[in-house]
C-alpha cells in the first residue's frame, strides 16, 4: 500500500499532524487515533495554520487530507466541549478557522476511509474534491447531543446534495454510505477502502501537472456559485477566463493544441 512508503514527519505543536511529500503534493494526516482523529481545536489550528504556510510556500501545487486506513475522523473533541459556557464557545476562533481553511487557493482533496462525522463531515465539504474507500460513511450527528452542525454542516451540505437529503441527515442523524454519498454528490470518487489514499494522490498529481493559475482561478469560480446570484457568477467567470490569455501557459495551451504537439507548462 502507498501509505507504508511515505516518510511521515510531525508538522504543528503535536504529533497530531503528520506530513509527507510526493514532489509537488503535500499530504496531510490526522493522527489522533485514541480518539478516532476527533478535531481538538490544537489540532484544527495547526492544521489550518499549515494549510496556509502551504499556500504561500510557492512549491506545493496541491494538498491531499488523511485519516489513516480505519477512520477519518469523528468529529469535534466532545470531552473538550462537556461542560463549556456559552461566553467560552462563543469566544473559540473556530468560526475563524473555517474561514481561514476557506480562503486556501491551493486545490485541496480529502481521502476518506472509515468514517467522517460531526466536523469530520464538515471538514471533508470544504475540501475540494472527496475521494472515498468504499466502507466510508458520512454523516452530522450532533443531533443525538441536542446541537446542531457548527462547522458549516447546516449550510455546505444542503449546497453540497439539496435541502431534502441534508434536512433527513442533519434532523435524523442518519449516514450515508461511500455509494449514497457520491450518488447524493458529497463524494467525487469511490474506490477500493485500499486504494482510497492512492486514487487521492494520482488526482493530485494530474492537479498539480495542470496550469498553475487556470487551477487557481477556476478552483475560485466554482467557489462562488455558492455565494452570488448566476448573472454575477457568470460576470466572475468570463472576467477570469479572459484574465488567463494573459498568462504563458494558456498562450502555450493553445498554441501546442494548434502544432498538435504536448504543452509544456511552466506555471507563469
Amino acid at each position: 500500500m502507498i501509505e507504508s512508503t511515505l516518510k511521515w514527519t510531525i508538522v504543528g505543536s503535536a504529533d497530531h499532524l503528520l506530513e509527507a511529500r510526493m514532489e509537488t503534493v503535500a499530504i496531510l494526516r490526522l493522527n489522533r487515533p485514541e480518539s478516532r482523529n476527533a478535531l481538538s481545536p490544537d489540532l484544527f489550528t495547526d492544521l489550518v495554520d499549515y494549510l496556509e504556510l502551504l499556500d504561500r510556500d510557492g512549491f506545493t501545487r496541491t494538498i491531499v487530507i488523511w485519516g489513516g486506513d480505519s477512520v477519518f475522523s469523528a468529529g469535534a473533541d466532545i470531552s473538550d466541549m462537556a461542560g463549556r459556557s456559552v461566553v467560552e464557545m462563543h469566544l473559540r476562533p473556530r468560526l475563524e478557522e473555517w474561514q481561514r481553511f476557506r480562503r486556501v487557493k491551493l486545490p485541496v482533496i480529502v481521502a476518506v476511509n472509515g468514517s467522517a462525522l460531526g466536523g469530520g463531515n464538515e471538514l471533508a465539504l470544504a475540501c475540494d474534491l472527496v475521494v472515498a474507500g468504499e466502507s466510508a460513511s458520512f454523516g452530522q450527528p450532533e443531533i443525538g447531543l441536542g446541537l446542531i452542525p457548527g462547522g458549516g454542516g447546516t449550510q455546505r451540505l444542503v449546497r453540497a446534495i439539496g435541502k431534502a437529503r441534508a434536512m433527513d441527515i442533519i434532523l435524523t442523524g442518519k449516514r450515508l454510505g461511500a455509494y449514497e454519498a457520491r450518488q447524493a454528490g458529497l463524494v467525487s470518487r469511490v474506490v477500493p477502502d485500499e486504494l482510497c489514499l492512492a486514487e487521492a494522490l494520482r488526482m493530485a498529481a494530474t492537479v498539480a501537472s495542470l496550469p498553475q493559475l487556470a487551477v487557481r482561478m477556476a478552483k475560485e469560480a466554482v467557489l462562488s456559485a455558492f455565494e452570488m446570484p448566476l448573472g454575477t457568477g457568470l460576470d466572475y467567470e468570463r472576467r477570469l477566463f479572459e484574465l488567463l490569455f494573459s498568462t504563458e501557459d494558456a498562450q502555450e495551451g493553445l498554441n501546442a493544441f494548434v502544432e498538435k504537439r504536448s504543452p509544456n507548462f511552466r506555471g507563469e
